[in-house]
């Protein structure tokens, strides 16, 4: 158990900026071993962004909530993730070689590209949450930004189950977690199905629930395909946005089915 603790928080260390004890350390080796526990780190990560969205309608508009929600989730990860979808949409969209997106995705500098998907995403995502809360319930949305969380996780996971890691250079810091197992990506998969529990529990129908997981699989089978094609493998910068763009397809999958 102490293994798994050190692991997981190994996980919460990679993945957020939620203080870890220091005896926790780094390495190679821990990271690829706590890639099962991503789902397990959307879960913390949605509950938190949850809980403020619950606590920001207590005393606020719902529309300033659910931006307070949003704001919450980029502060707990250090926008990790938004930061890796902005290198992505640059590079897929200003590179017309291999060669040239890797560059661009390691560029520091934000372009066009990088801020039309950021402002697009987070304006979709504000939207979404919206609705749902206006379709269903408050505690649905609640139930609805954990599952979000977790099984966009899961989908990001599933790349590097899938995929190669691409980059040659041993500073990215997503080399560290470049190989994961059949079993733990069971863990992993096994941990995302159990946050539909959660979404069953607030009301959400079978049928809506497999419809929000189809969606976030089928965004997640497009951008795997597009990283093989245009690629041949995966960089960290993927991931965050199979991540983000997997959230997103999550939440309009459940729009579409209610």
């Amino acid at each position: 158990m102490l293994r798994e603790l050190h692991l997981f928080l190994t996980a919460v260390q990679f993945f957020t900026r939620i203080p870890v004890p220091a005896w926790v350390g780094h390495s190679a080796q821990q990271l690829d071993q706590a890639v099962r526990y991503f789902p397990l780190v959307g879960i913390c990560v949605g509950a938190l962004v949850a809980a403020v969205l619950w606590l920001g309608v207590l005393v606020l508009p719902l529309s300033l909530a659910v931006v307070l929600s949003i704001a919450a989730g980029i502060l707990i990860t250090g926008a990790f993730h938004e930061d890796g979808l902005s290198d992505f949409a640059d590079g897929m969209g200003g590179g017309h070689s291999k060669e040239k997106v890797l560059a661009i995705m390691k560029d520091s500098r934000v372009g066009a590209y990088g801020v039309i998907a950021l402002v697009l995403v987070l304006l979709l995502k504000y939207q979404a949450l919206l609705a749902l809360c206006g379709a269903q319930s408050l505690s649905f949305a609640v139930a609805a930004l954990i599952a979000a969380h977790t099984i966009s996780r899961l989908m990001a996971a599933s790349i590097i189950l899938t995929q190669r890691y691409i980059r040659d250079d041993d500073s990215a810091r997503a080399k560290s977690a470049a190989q994961l197992s059949t079993a733990s990506f069971s863990i992993a998969l096994l941990t995302s199905i159990a946050t539909l529990g959660i979404l069953s529990a607030a009301g959400a129908h079978i049928t809506v629930m497999f419809a929000a997981v189809g969606a976030a699989i089928l965004m997640r089978a497009y951008l795997a395909w597009r990283l093989q094609t245009r690629l041949g493998g995966y960089t960290g910068d993927c991931l965050g946005a199979v991540q983000q763009l997997s959230e997103l397809a999550f939440y309009m999958g459940l729009l579409a089915a209610l």
